[in-house]
């Protein structure tokens, strides 16, 4: 039998939750659930209080909790070899740059810790583009207003949201915002200054917003007629939570450029 405190919660649970709000920053409003295993699409508490998980780690676990493929890939790569950095070659890291390249419109892969990374690392190589070809005229990135690319200070600020800017000032340069879902606004939006175009297939943060059928190929067309790049954030909609392996696949296009997280 579970020991409970005067607030009804386990004696464990609250500790757990002191604890944390001691010793962790507060920047995540977190719900007072103590979780300590999972399977499948189902969670329990420390309690043993079952749960069944809608999030799973914010679009993470996608095939659910301790699937057993995934949970002997890790332990059998974690009985062979931990971590050797990009100084050395892997059979592992290979395979996967092969498989992403043949299923892909890719050519290579840029492998890093992040999803808010992948995204810092596209807009540098958007901007390295622009600089060798066009010259340093060329550097601003198009974003749409509700979108979501990252919590560092460059993709907070490629986020078209105000509240996730809100004292973090003076921001970086370097973005414009257009409306989501809307070809002429975005077009008004582009400048001589303009190198590329950030947008989401669907926006996740911003409400799960799916853009009107035709809405991508337009944004291609536009990149195309001034000479831009497009990418395409899909932290959240990559790796098959779409239908198909990449949610581009359904649009008939392709980007310059994609971002794969989670």
């Amino acid at each position: 039998m579970t020991a409970s405190s005067a607030s009804g919660m386990s004696i464990e649970s609250e500790d757990l939750m002191i604890r944390s709000k001691r010793h962790i920053m507060d920047t995540y409003r977190r719900y007072p659930l103590v979780l300590s295993r999972g399977q499948g699409a189902r969670v329990w508490d420390v309690d043993g209080k079952e749960y069944i998980d809608f999030i799973a780690g914010i679009a993470v676990c996608s095939l659910g909790h301790c699937h057993p493929q995934v949970v002997a890939a890790i332990k059998n790569q974690a009985d062979r070899l931990m971590h050797v950095s990009n100084l050395f070659y892997t059979a592992p890291q290979i395979r996967l740059a092969e498989m992403l390249v043949e299923r892909s419109f890719a050519k290579k892969v840029f492998f890093c810790n992040s999803g808010a990374e992948a995204n810092e690392g596209a807009i540098k190589l958007a901007r390295r583009y622009a600089h060798d070809r066009y010259g340093g005229a060329r550097y601003e990135i198009i974003t749409l207003e509700q979108s979501f690319h990252g919590r560092t200070l460059a993709t907070v600020t490629a986020t078209a949201q105000a509240k996730y800017h809100k004292g973090f000032d003076p921001l970086p340069g370097g973005f414009r915002y257009a409306p989501f879902d809307d070809l002429e606004g975005l077009r008004r939006s582009v400048s001589e200054k303009t190198c590329a175009v950030l947008v989401e297939p669907i926006q996740g943060e911003g409400g799960v917003r799916v853009p009107a059928e035709g809405y991508l190929k337009g944004l291609r067309e536009i990149c195309d007629e001034h000479g831009l790049l497009l990418i395409f954030d899909e932290v959240q909609t990559g790796v098959g939570r779409t239908g198909t392996l990449f949610a581009y696949e359904q649009s008939g296009i392709a980007p310059d450029i994609m971002t794969l997280a989670k």
